[in-house]
């Protein structure tokens, strides 16, 4: 079997607890929420996410891996990033989804890139789309329109959000063998460069909103 189909399990078990995480976490958030356009649409998102949770689920299982133990390696870290990453405000919840949902995404798909099939598809398909990143672009603007000093808030907020995202995500490139093999074949690059290029494309998303990296 290729490098490629020994880590299909591993990183359909990262996406699916990743989708479990933000379902939970969207819901949870709804509650800060300033009106109730607000609280419906990130409800909305919450939908979307379980339903991709129980596509990748239903792919594990077809491949016979329950996928509880896909899941398994990676409840650790990617709760420790949550957990030290709860948001106080409305404000600071959608730069989270902006922030760091954005550079987990982009993590994901460097890694989804060398799958084959519908497998790929698959992990393409369940990232955030557009529609969630403009939502939250455009409430981050809305804050720091209203009050500009909001920017310096929201900026060291980004800042601590894409420092423990990429320290999760190295620990888990470190310790996942299989998902390494995927990102150097796929790439021919090692992990540095790879974190160099979410770095980068992080950078330009908060300049596209009015904060300082």
């Amino acid at each position: 079997m290729s490098t490629a189909g020994t880590a299909v399990p591993d990183l359909l078990g990262l996406v699916a607890f990743g989708e479990l995480l933000a379902f939970e976490r969207m819901a949870a958030d709804a509650r800060l929420a300033p009106d109730l356009r607000r609280r419906v649409e990130l409800d909305q998102m919450a939908a979307a996410e379980i339903d991709n949770y129980r596509r990748l689920a239903d792919r594990l299982a077809a491949l016979g891996v329950p996928p509880e133990e896909a899941m398994a390696p990676y409840v650790r870290p990617l709760q420790a990033y949550h957990d030290s990453t709860e948001p106080r405000d409305w404000a600071e919840v959608v730069t989270k989804a902006y922030v760091g949902d954005a550079i987990t995404d982009d993590f994901i798909r460097e890694i989804g890139h060398a799958l084959d099939g519908p497998d790929r598809a698959l992990v393409l398909d369940v990232l955030h789309d557009s529609r969630y990143a403009e939502f939250a672009a455009a409430e981050i603007r809305l804050a720091v329109a209203d009050d500009p000093r909001v920017a310096g808030r929201l900026s060291m907020w980004a800042r601590r959000l894409v420092g423990e995202a990429l320290s999760q995500a190295g620990r888990v490139a470190a310790e996942r063998a299989p998902l390494t093999a995927l990102i150097t074949q796929a790439e021919r690059i090692d992990v540095p460069e790879l974190f160099a290029r979410l770095t980068a494309a992080h950078t330009a998303r908060m300049a596209a909103v009015g904060l300082n990296n």
